[in-house]
């Protein structure tokens, strides 16, 4: 008899007693990894996992976290397979980010695997969850009551567990009250989460009061949020037009219908004024995503977005790869900004692919700008997407008035760069207790330095690109690589002593000379040299709005996004600065900037003033600039592009090659350049030495390849590069739809 009682004959296969323990077939999966590799590898899993789950591998002697992407390709052998284990809790990317990822793999030329590992830019997100330790209020009573005593329990008795460090900071008591109350059991232990929650924002906090026209472009945003479908909009709107408090409007609609929303801007710079209004709107900060936070931070953020604790998240371009599980919203601010092209690694432009997870995730973009793109105006003025207009400042402020100081009359002194006109609207300003701001996109102190006997220039040793001289730093600097060196006591050529001179301009040397003008002034320079970082951008831009500054002189730094309500006057130093021959898209960013950096004066009740310095004053940009007349500019541009077959009217992609061997990278251009099959509607053009011939030691040649707007620009590239292998030690890059010729 068996001890349970069951006599052997009575038992059946059917039977618990002989039911075989279940057995967990083994599963074959492909899987992705965060790595420069043509696709995934197969591996065996214990169970069956959807596309995305997160899984820890081995490859080589390292471990990696990739994710299951694909079903197995069969080809290896079983027993070879190794082994992927699930992280804990099993994590998944979404299928929509997934899907994604693909698309810009193909589309970008670039292995899966590159443009995952964007995606998984924080491995630390994955490690186990360190636990924290919170007080509540307990049930016992302190056998001795003191004021600090009653302090702490009255903030405990709201039920919110606070670490005993805020227990004690908040009711303004010291640490050791604290842990009295603790020992006497007045103060309960309670698990925390190892980060605080992010605060939801509130829709209807503050709503603010918008004009007909914003009104109007808000009822359209809402609605495309409301219906759940992809769709993308144009919010076109002067500067100061209060595009802004429009697109909130679709943020808040996205908000209530429990929706997340991505709010994508170009530099981390704009992000400081950008949250505190966000604050003022929403009542609570987003979260936020760009290269300035810490480790703990990107951790907990992106953690937050994956389990969509996060509800809006402003960032910069990568925010665009965050694990969304309830994307109802994308917004691209300042969507013209070059800014938005990532130049290495994986390179894809930021404002395209937001507009393709738009629609892979079914859900609306805006794309917002006072001087959109040609691509998007295009887009927009053609009927693909919605276009709405903000066509006058938001309140009681106007566009300011711009005028062209001619420098060919207008001449400054020899050695200075303020015309005298410049210095009358200056003095102006300033004795009316108003603020100005000097423009010119030249970090440090002069662009060039040179031997005054022998007309030596100083340039890198890395690079063909001269030095440039930063006097307060005492240093001259390679803005390309990083290379710095002290000024030589002689020339290096001729060995003359103290023979050097600084030719041009950059921000230092106009604010020298604007300190020898006007003495007295409060002046600041903003520029990514002296504005380490958002803490720093922060206090100069408080220090700005509560005029403690009465001038700032600045790079592009300060040319968009920013709200001064004081600033009346804007100087553009040099505007001839923005021309290249080589590039289609020279005047189109140069009529953005100058328009961007005018766009500051004058957003508040006080009229605006602008004086541009040129020497081109006949030029089409700077006649636009002065007409007012935008969309006159944007036709022109149109027209010319067109007959050139130029993006957005055909397709362009370029291939950059380097290497150490500057003569074996010329061969291989040559190589690639013969390989180039032949295509109807394409043209290969190069190969050529690229603008930049060296850069950090590395010789560069470029070819580029033109194609008419139907053209498979990437079935092409790839039939061309798969019959042509570049040696190792030349590296091959491939940009499509490129934005700067460099």
């Amino acid at each position: 008899m068996d001890p349970s009682g069951t006599s052997p004959e009575s038992l059946t296969m059917n039977s618990p007693a002989l039911k075989p323990a279940l057995q967990v077939r083994p599963q074959r999966a492909g899987v992705l990894l965060p790595l420069p590799l043509g696709g995934a590898y197969d591996y065996i899993l214990d169970s069956d996992a959807p596309r995305g789950t997160l899984v820890d591998v081995p490859l080589g002697p390292r471990r990696y976290i990739g994710a299951v992407w694909r079903p197995p390709d069969g080809t290896v052998d079983e027993s070879k397979l190794k082994t992927a284990a699930p992280l804990p809790g099993e994590p998944r990317l979404p299928e929509s980010l997934c899907n994604f990822i693909d698309w810009v793999s193909r589309y970008t030329l670039t292995p899966p695997g590159l443009v995952l590992a964007l995606a998984l830019r924080v491995p630390q997100a994955f490690a186990a969850e360190v636990s924290r330790v919170g007080y509540v209020r307990g049930t016992a009573m302190p056998p001795r009551m003191t004021p600090a005593r009653e302090r702490v329990l009255e903030v405990a008795g709201d039920g919110m567990a606070r670490s005993a460090a805020a227990l004690a900071e908040e009711a303004n008591a010291s640490p050791a009250v604290v842990r009295g109350l603790i020992d006497a059991g007045a103060l309960a232990e309670v698990a925390l989460p190892e980060f605080s929650p992010f605060a939801c924002p509130d829709p209807g906090f503050a709503t603010s009061t918008l004009n007909l026209e914003q009104e109007a472009a808000a009822r359209t945003l809402c609605g495309a949020v409301a219906s759940q479908r992809f769709s993308a909009a144009l919010l076109d709107g002067v500067t100061g037009s209060g595009k802004t408090e429009t697109y909130f409007a679709a943020v808040a609609e996205a908000l209530r219908r429990g929706r997340q929303t991505l709010i994508l801007l170009p530099e981390i710079a704009l992000t400081v004024q950008f949250l505190d209004r966000f604050a003022e709107r929403f009542g609570c900060r987003p979260a936020e995503w760009h290269s300035d936070l810490s480790p703990k931070e990107r951790r907990r953020t992106w953690r937050a977005v994956m389990k969509g604790e996060a509800r809006v998240v402003v960032g910069a371009r990568s925010a665009l790869f965050l694990p969304f599980p309830e994307l109802g919203l994308i917004v691209v601010d300042e969507e013209h900004e070059q800014a938005y092209k990532q130049e290495e690694g994986a390179i894809y432009h930021a404002r395209d692919m937001a507009v393709v997870r738009a629609r892979i995730e079914n859900c609306p973009v805006v794309l917002a700008s006072a001087t959109p793109s040609l691509e998007t105006y295009v887009n927009a003025s053609t009927g693909r997407y919605k276009w709405l207009k903000l066509p006058r400042r938001h309140g009681a402020a106007v566009m300011p008035e711009i005028r062209l100081i001619d420098l060919r009359h207008a001449r400054a002194e020899p050695g200075t760069w303020l015309s005298q006109p410049l210095r009358e609207a200056l003095a102006t300003t300033l004795a009316a207790g108003e603020q100005a701001m000097l423009f010119l996109n030249r970090r440090g102190y002069a662009p060039l330095t040179l031997c005054e006997a022998c007309g030596h220039k100083m340039t890198c040793s890395q690079c063909s690109a001269w030095l440039v001289e930063h006097r307060y730093h005492r240093k001259l600097i390679c803005h390309h690589c990083g290379l710095d060196t002290a000024l030589p006591q002689s020339c290096p050529q001729c060995h003359t002593q103290a023979s050097f001179i600084a030719c041009g301009p950059g921000v230092e040397r106009v604010a020298e000379e604007f300190a020898a003008v006007f003495p007295h002034a409060r002046m600041a320079i903003a520029s990514s040299d002296t504005m380490h970082g958002p803490a720093e951008t922060q206090a100069a831009i408080r220090a700005m709005t509560k005029h403690e500054i009465d001038v700032v002189i600045g790079t592009q730094i300060v040319a968009k996004g920013h709200h001064f309500p004081q600033l009346t006057l804007v100087g553009v130093v040099d505007a001839d600065l923005g021309g290249f021959d080589g590039d289609i898209r020279a005047r189109e960013r140069t009529f953005q900037l100058l328009h961007q950096v005018s766009g500051r004066a004058g957003r508040a009740e006080k009229p605006g003033l602008v004086l541009i310095q040129t020497r081109n004053p006949d030029d089409a940009v700077m006649k636009a600039l002065a007409s007012g007349d935008r969309d006159a500019f944007y036709e022109q541009e149109r027209v010319y592009r067109e007959r050139a077959h130029a993006p957005p009217f055909g397709r362009l992609a370029a291939i950059v090659l380097s290497g150490a061997d500057g003569e074996r990278v010329r061969d291989c251009g040559r190589m690639l350049a013969k390989a180039a099959p032949a295509g109807r509607g394409v043209k290969v053009w190069g190969p050529t030495p690229a603008f930049y011939q060296v850069l950090r030691g590395r010789t560069r040649e470029r070819l580029l390849v033109q194609a008419e707007r139907h053209v498979d620009i990437q079935a092409y590239l790839r039939a061309w590069l798969a019959r042509a292998q570049c040696p190792n030690a030349v590296r091959l890059t491939v940009d499509v739809d490129p934005v700067s010729f460099f």
